[in-house]
C-alpha cells in the first residue's frame, strides 16, 4: 500500500497542478466541520493540487450554517450551498455536483470518520489514468481503524456481497464514503435517493458504465451513536431496496434466482422453527 501521506501526483507528469472537488455534506456537525475544512485544506499545501470545496448544508439546527458561512470568507477555495430544510444526504451530494468544476470529485464527510489525507492516495490511479472511479476500503487497509459495532460491519459485509452479486463488481466496501470519481463520470449520473441510499445507487449505476474501477485501503475513525452517528437499521433496509431496484434491470436470472434464495431461506427457517414450537 501507498504511504498514504507521501502521495504527490501531477497532471500528465506537469507542474501544471489538476483541481480536487470536495463535496461537503452537512447536517448538524458544528463539532467537527471546522477541522474537516482544515484538514482538506492541509493536503493542498504541498502545491501538487488545487482544492475547490462545496460544503451543502442539509437543513442545520445547530452552528453549522453560521460556521460554513464563517468558512466560506475565510477559505477562497470553499463555495457553501444552503437547503432550507433537511433533505438527506444523497440529497445534499446531488446539490454539491451540480456545482463543482474540478477534474476530480469526492465527497467527504464532515464528522471526520475519514482522514483527509487519505484522498491523496485514492487521487493516484486517477490522476495515472488507470482508473475512472476509485473507492477506499475500510476492510483492506493497515491504517489505523476504530473498533466500533459488530453488527454494522456484519450488515455492511452483507450488503457488500449482496450487491458484488448484481454488480458483478468484488468491492470489500460498497458502503464507503470514499468514492472519487472523474468529474465526466458522475456529472452523467442522476441521482435518485435522497438518504444514504445513494451509496448502492452510485455503485449500482457506475458499475453498470464502461467505466474503470479501483479499490483502495483506508483508515476510519467511527463513530457511536452517542457521538453523532446518524445511520440506522432503516438505512440498512432501504441499502437492500436500492440494490434491488438499481441492478435488477441489468442482472440475469440466475442470479436474481440465487438472490433471492439466499435472502428468503433464513426467513424460511425462521418462520419454521416457530410453527414448531
Amino acid at each position: 500500500m501507498l504511504n498514504q501521506y507521501q502521495c504527490k501526483y501531477y497532471r500528465n507528469n506537469e507542474t501544471t497542478p489538476f483541481v480536487l472537488s470536495v463535496i461537503i455534506p452537512c447536517f448538524n456537525e458544528e463539532a467537527t466541520l471546522k477541522t474537516c475544512v482544515k484538514r482538506l485544506i492541509e493536503i493542498e499545501s504541498d502545491d501538487t493540487f488545487k482544492l475547490e470545496i462545496v460544503i451543502v448544508d442539509d437543513g442545520s439546527s445547530d452552528k453549522s450554517r453560521s460556521i460554513i458561512s464563517e468558512l466560506d470568507n475565510d477559505y477562497p477555495q470553499v463555495t457553501s450551498i444552503f437547503h432550507v430544510k433537511n433533505q438527506g444526504k444523497g440529497a445534499a451530494i446531488s446539490s454539491g455536483i451540480g456545482h463543482v468544476t474540478g477534474d476530480f470529485v469526492c465527497i467527504q464527510d464532515a464528522d471526520l470518520e475519514y482522514d483527509p489525507r487519505d484522498l491523496k492516495c485514492l487521487l493516484g490511479p486517477l490522476v495515472e489514468n488507470k482508473a475512472d472511479v476509485v473507492f477506499g476500503s475500510r476492510f483492506t487497509s493497515n491504517g489505523p481503524h476504530r473498533v466500533l459495532y459488530f453488527w454494522h460491519y456484519m450488515g455492511n459485509k452483507f450488503l457488500t456481497f449482496l450487491s458484488n452479486m448484481f454488480t458483478d463488481l468484488n468491492l470489500t466496501d460498497m458502503e464507503t464514503c470514499y468514492k472519487v470519481f472523474r468529474r465526466s463520470i458522475i456529472q452523467k449520473i442522476t441521482i435518485r435517493e435522497k438518504r444514504f441510499g445513494f451509496e448502492p445507487e452510485i455503485v449500482a449505476k457506475i458499475a453498470h458504465q464502461d467505466v474503470r474501477v479501483y479499490e483502495m485501503g483506508i483508515s476510519y475513525h467511527g463513530r457511536t451513536y452517542k457521538e453523532g452517528k446518524k445511520i440506522g437499521m432503516k438505512d440498512g433496509f432501504k441499502a437492500l431496496y436500492c440494490i434491488f431496484r438499481y441492478n435488477v434491470a441489468y442482472t440475469p436470472f440466475p442470479v436474481r434466482l440465487i438472490t433471492a434464495m439466499i435472502i428468503l431461506f433464513p426467513l424460511f427457517v425462521f418462520v419454521i422453527l416457530n410453527f414448531m414450537k
